[in-house]
């Protein structure tokens, strides 16, 4: 059963410009009432446990990072309550490089947490300002600083393939961001998704994409100088020293069970799909209501739950076992991926398998969602 948890936490203090939580701005919130709820929801989760310790705790959502540390303390002292931990447990705060949130940085060590992920996203103000950032590069790397003296470890993200964004440009910011020493980077390639901000910009003609061609190229280059500097792609875009991975994440992407509580978190136990209540209001009142903030609890087909960790753990530079995964779900090794283009992908460099194992290469990652499109049986995906 699950050995993570994910606490998501939904206020923001101002609108972000490219988040669906712009309707969660508040300027004050009821702590005690929201750890009541919160608890309540845990407790809820945690009559499913199957006796296995957590692995990995992860703050999440909206600005995470401004939870009173006693708020933090409280809802980590319950969950060890009420599952136990391991004893290396990995308990993951996300939080903002603002000095606001800096300043709490100490407190929320002491409250338990060992490693924080920091959005810093850009080392350029113009860049920063383009993506909507509310905090420009000196205040970011100020946090940075108070960050890698209050954690053990330290995990920061950066936005690359920008628009006109030059290969000597990237290199020499990855470069930085290499040289301040953590173990473990989120570098993601700027995608335009439907209905935000930038989707919008682009049908305006206020920016223009990076073609694919030179994405491709900033790509290659980030994969070799992170490999270069002994932080090698453990994922698609997630890179780390050995030993350094995000634990909670991989048990995302390993298609491992985790529990998900407060507004809008999804959760995976037992072949089964939790959903909570969205909106902070209609969340707040289930659980009030109900003892929990469920809004939706449904069995998952045995095709659907194979489709999805497939598509989860073909990201993973490891692949996925076969063998192992059509056991769990009762299905042929055959029946989970298109032979036909598995053989072609691995003849073009795109795939590999090695026994029951299957992955993409090097050479396949950039073009990853085309390659799960022609990978993945259609049988699964479609059924």
């Amino acid at each position: 059963m699950a050995r993570a948890l994910y606490i998501h936490w939904p206020f923001c203090l101002k609108k972000c410009p490219y988040c669906d939580f712009n309707s969660h701005v508040r300027s004050s919130v009821d702590h005690a009432a929201w750890q009541s709820a919160m608890i309540a929801d845990m407790e809820y989760e945690a009559k499913f446990a199957s006796g296995e310790p957590l692995q990995s705790i992860f703050f999440g959502g909206g600005t995470p990072s401004l939870m009173p540390p006693e708020l933090v303390a409280a809802l980590l002292n319950d969950a060890e309550r009420l599952w136990g931990f391991a004893p290396d447990i990995e308990i993951t705060l996300e939080a903002n490089p603002s000095s606001v949130e800096a300043s709490k940085f100490r407190d929320l060590a002491t409250a338990g947490v060992n490693r924080v992920s920091l959005g810093l996203q850009s080392l350029d103000d113009h860049a920063l300002k383009f993506l909507g950032r509310l905090h420009g590069v000196d205040e970011g790397l100020a946090a940075l600083e108070v960050a890698q003296k209050a954690f053990s470890r330290v995990s920061f993200d950066l936005i690359y393939a920008l628009p006109q964004q030059t290969e000597e440009d990237w290199h020499a910011q990855l470069e930085t961001a290499l040289g301040f020493g953590t173990d473990h980077l989120s570098l993601y390639q700027l995608t335009i998704e439907p209905n935000t901000r930038f989707a919008t910009d682009v049908r305006r003609g206020e920016f223009v994409p990076l073609d694919d061609d030179p994405s491709a190229d900033l790509f290659d280059l980030t994969r070799e100088m992170t490999a270069n500097a002994g932080l090698p792609a453990y994922e698609v875009s997630n890179h780390a020293r050995q030993g350094q991975e995000s634990q909670h994440n991989l048990t995302y992407w390993r298609y491992q069970d985790y529990c998900g509580i407060g507004p809008g978190a999804h959760g995976r136990r037992g072949g089964i799909a939790t959903l909570r209540h969205k909106k902070p209001e209609n969340w707040l009142e289930a659980v009030t209501r109900s003892g929990n903030g469920l809004r939706d609890e449904s069995d998952l087909r045995p095709s659907d739950a194979a489709s999805e960790a497939l598509l989860m753990g073909l990201r993973l530079k490891e692949g996925v076992d076969l063998a192992a995964l059509g056991r769990r779900f009762d299905f042929l090794p055959a029946q989970l991926v298109d032979r036909n283009s598995l053989t072609t992908l691995t003849n073009l460099g795109f795939a590999w398998e090695q026994e029951n194992r299957i992955g993409v290469t090097e050479r396949g990652m950039p073009v990853l969602d085309a390659i799960l499109g022609d990978l993945v049986h259609t049988e699964l995906v479609g059924a």
